[in-house]
């Protein structure tokens, strides 16, 4: 048994080491934290898409801007790109970042029709756009303007276009006459705008186009112009008749909400930088770059021929395409939003740029 003096000693000696251990730990603490405190965590992120490693989408755009957020947030943001529907199919990109399957996605807002109704707006036939900085400038412009809740669900990084499209066809189309039952390759909107004009669409996708008009299963298409030498349809087409009103197909680079939320505000602002500075010098002009040396492939090496319509042919295509137009005002209207708004936001915002970006 201990007697007291035992027992005071071992108590002493007790409350020593306790004091001694507590020293200890507060100074490895105090010694660790500004180590911690200095440590960045890395986030990395996976971004999904559908066009192919070799498409300027990937190269021109979706690189270099991965790369400048990496720099702006001092290797705190990567992205790791997935071209080729490699992560996700091309209509699932908008839904898979939602989910959080990908952490960012570009894709078309078209792959999921009825998906984005106040969108659809910018893609109405009957709206003339010069080219597709002007097309994206109206759309990203528009967006914020509008500001509709469709998009509410992810954080919008960016939205580009193609810009307008034309008519690629092996008979030359001059008027209205000449494209009555005309068979046409197109799809959505598109296909419902052909009709209209009194051709026959036929739908079928872009990678199909080639061989069905090599063999004569239709006789044109309607999209960007850098078809002609991208998917080599200026091959199997003799002409391609301006069509700067009937054609427009938006694309959104976005990221997922609380991915985004989980950023710092100060690399959140980087961030907005950058896509400020690729929106401006890249992404809006990203399919003009496309468009004029496939154009002029098709003239100079495959002999193409150029038809502009007249003013008064225009106009007569541009007034039997107005019912859809209509048809999206009392749609919007029938959905409680102001249809006539909506539409009046995008031609004034057509007509402004068009202006700016001749």
């Amino acid at each position: 048994m201990f007697n007291l003096l035992q027992k005071r000693r071992l108590l002493s000696l007790l409350v020593f080491l306790a004091a001694a251990l507590l020293v200890v730990v507060t100074g490895c603490s105090s010694a660790n934290a500004p180590a911690e405190q200095g440590e960045q965590q890395v986030v990395e992120l996976k971004l999904a898409h559908f066009f192919p490693s070799t498409h300027p989408a990937e190269t021109d755009l979706i690189q270099p801007w991965s790369k400048a957020i990496e720099e702006a947030t001092n290797g705190q943001v990567k992205i790791t790109s997935y071209p080729g529907e490699t992560l996700l199919k091309a209509d699932a990109v908008y839904d898979g970042v939602v989910n959080g399957i990908a952490d960012m996605g570009l894709s078309c807002f078209s792959y999921t029709r009825g998906r984005f109704p106040i969108l659809e707006a910018f893609e109405l036939p009957g709206i003339t756009y010069n080219n597709s900085k002007v097309a994206s400038n109206v759309a990203w412009e528009g967006i914020q303007e509008l500001n509709p809740q469709e998009v509410q669900d992810t954080k919008l990084m960016m939205v580009i276009t193609t810009g307008p499209g034309d008519l690629y066809t092996k008979v030359p189309v001059r008027t209205l006459n000449d494209l009555k039952g005309l068979e046409v390759r197109a799809t959505g909107l598109s296909a419902k705008t052909l009709e209209l004009l009194g051709a026959t669409p036929v739908a079928m996708p872009q990678s199909e186009a080639y061989e069905a008009l090599s063999k004569g299963v239709v006789k044109g298409n309607l999209g960007p112009v850098e078809v002609l030498k991208g998917w080599k349809q200026a091959e199997v087409t003799n002409y391609l008749t301006q069509t700067p009103f009937l054609y427009n197909t938006l694309f959104f680079v976005t990221m997922n909400l609380d991915k985004w939320n989980s950023l710092s505000p100060e690399n959140q602002k980087a961030i907005e930088e950058v896509n400020n500075k690729f929106f401006n010098e890249v992404g809006a002009g990203l399919w003009d770059q496309q468009n004029e040396p496939a154009l002029k492939w098709a003239v100079d090496e495959k002999g193409m021929e150029v038809i502009t319509l007249p003013g008064d042919e225009k106009d007569k295509w541009i007034s039997l395409v107005k019912p859809i137009q209509d048809d999206f005002v009392a749609n919007m209207n029938e959905k409680g939003f102001n249809g006539e708004e909506i539409l009046d936001t995008v031609k004034s915002l057509a007509d402004k740029y068009n202006q700016q970006f001749k």
